[in-house]
């Protein structure tokens, strides 16, 4: 007996409609009608214009400054929810408060289980996003869980450079083995920057572990914030003799004084994805877009394909 598919409605919320448009179009469908009413208080409310009973309903929606971001997505979860949508999925390309992933001290709260816990009860059934800040953020959810891989769209630029003596570099070592995984692909050689904090945001010291002198090196991370660590970073590195530096940031959140520090930095170029929308354009940042992978993460799901072959580099 042949497989049936129940209809397909794609909605975006406000913090990613543009991503949600390019991914709607290369899915081949436009996004559906959603209305966000606004009280004098600040207060929101989503309501979808159109029926979502019986449909699988996918609700595109990053959560980069979560409050309103966050919030949104919820509600749009649980309107779908009430409306009798069949399934739904939260298509979260970046997922916010993904660095509050364990107890790293007395008395702090663990964020990015709390978000699994908030969107689970709002009434999803899967979730689809990329590159999460810990892998094993993944095991917070008690349903399936879609982590596409950045690699796939950033290897193909990064071999498209034709960099002769490339070496991947991890600017702390927590990435140590995002940047292996990477480099794997070019069967290139890892450098690691050893920093230490005194506080969020703020770097104390920090020292490569590692030859650098005449090589191509891109550092890999999956979050940009300050750019404060891929700053200092690119400069120690070109300090210690490399041939030229960049970097591969999948979520580029850019806050505070982020593009100043990454226009004046020894970076050759900074290259993210749309997970986040810029807030300005720069010369030193290229932005390669998610919106084909997601398109086909969203194919597969429908059609009960397999969401491994999309890791293929």
């Amino acid at each position: 007996m042949p497989l049936q598919f129940n209809p397909v409605k794609l909605f975006a919320g406000t913090g990613t409609k543009e991503l949600a448009i390019k991914i709607a179009d290369s899915y081949g469908k436009p996004l559906g009608d959603v209305t966000l009413n606004r009280f004098s208080d600040g207060e929101f409310q989503p309501s979808y214009d159109e029926t979502v009973r019986g449909c699988d309903v996918f609700i595109i929606n990053s959560t980069y400054q979560p409050n309103d971001n966050l919030m949104e997505l919820l509600l749009m979860i649980d309107a779908a929810k009430r409306a009798s949508a069949h399934y739904i999925t939260a298509v979260v390309p970046y997922y916010g408060l993904a660095r509050q992933d364990r107890k790293d001290k007395p008395r702090v709260a663990i964020g990015a289980k709390l978000v699994a816990n908030l969107l689970k009860s709002a009434g999803i059934h899967r979730i689809m996003t990329m590159d999460l800040h810990a892998a094993q953020i993944q095991g917070f959810f008690d349903i399936p869980v879609d982590h596409l891989d950045g690699s796939v769209i950033f290897v193909p630029y990064i071999k498209s450079l034709g960099l002769e003596n490339l070496t991947i570099a991890s600017p702390d070592m927590g990435g140590s083995y995002r940047a292996r995984t990477f480099a794997k692909f070019f069967n290139a050689e890892v450098v690691i920057c050893d920093k230490r904090r005194k506080r969020a945001n703020e770097i104390e010291s920090m020292s490569i572990i590692g030859d650098v002198v005449g090589l191509d090196v891109v550092l890999i991370d999956d979050i940009c914030d300050t750019a404060g660590t891929l700053s200092k970073a690119a400069a120690l590195i070109m300090e210690k003799g490399a041939k030229s530096v960049r970097a591969v940031c999948t979520h580029p959140v850019l806050s505070g004084k982020a593009y100043e520090t990454v226009e004046n930095s020894m970076l050759a170029e900074l290259i993210v994805t749309d997970t986040i929308p810029l807030k300005r354009q720069s010369d030193k940042i290229r932005v390669l877009s998610t919106a084909e992978l997601f398109a086909k993460a969203i194919a597969n799901v429908n059609e009960h394909g397999s969401i491994s072959d999309l890791f293929r580099v």
